[in-house]
């Protein structure tokens, strides 16, 4: 057992435009949470920060390159799960600085949301967990 993960550590962030907008993208069939609306990221890899994790997790899936140095850690939300996977614990960064465009390098849906059509989606459950203590603090 000393060598199964006792947790698997995702990271997401919540991109914020200058109109207070959430860049959300939509999770992939066959994945998990398949068709829901979620905050954008992925796995650390291990060896890897979750800051960096983050980063690289952007850049492969929207092409964009987030500012290290803008990320804030926003939060975090765990599962419990019972059964042979792990369960997820998710870090949450605000970013509201990077640069290029957002593209879907991995054909999913995406878009900007403000934070009113953001509560109407259906998302993910620890996404919407963590957009509901995130967005009570953002003005």
């Amino acid at each position: 057992m000393e060598g199964n993960p006792t947790f698997i550590t995702v990271v997401a962030a919540g991109i914020r435009d200058p109109a207070g907008r959430f860049l959300l993208q939509k999770a992939l069939p066959g994945k998990a949470h398949a068709g829901q609306w979620e905050f954008p990221g992925g796995k650390v890899d291990a060896g890897e920060t979750p800051r960096a994790a983050l980063i690289r997790e952007i850049n492969e899936e929207l092409g964009l390159a987030l500012d290290p140095e803008a990320l804030e850690p926003a939060g975090f939300a765990d599962e419990s799960r019972s059964g042979a996977s792990p369960p997820i614990v998710l870090i949450f960064y605000s970013c509201v600085r990077w640069e290029g465009e957002p593209e879907a390098r991995e054909s999913q849906d995406w878009g900007w949301f403000a934070p009113k059509a953001v509560s109407d989606l259906p998302l993910a459950p620890l996404d919407r967990l963590l957009f509901t203590r995130f967005a009570a603090g953002v003005r």
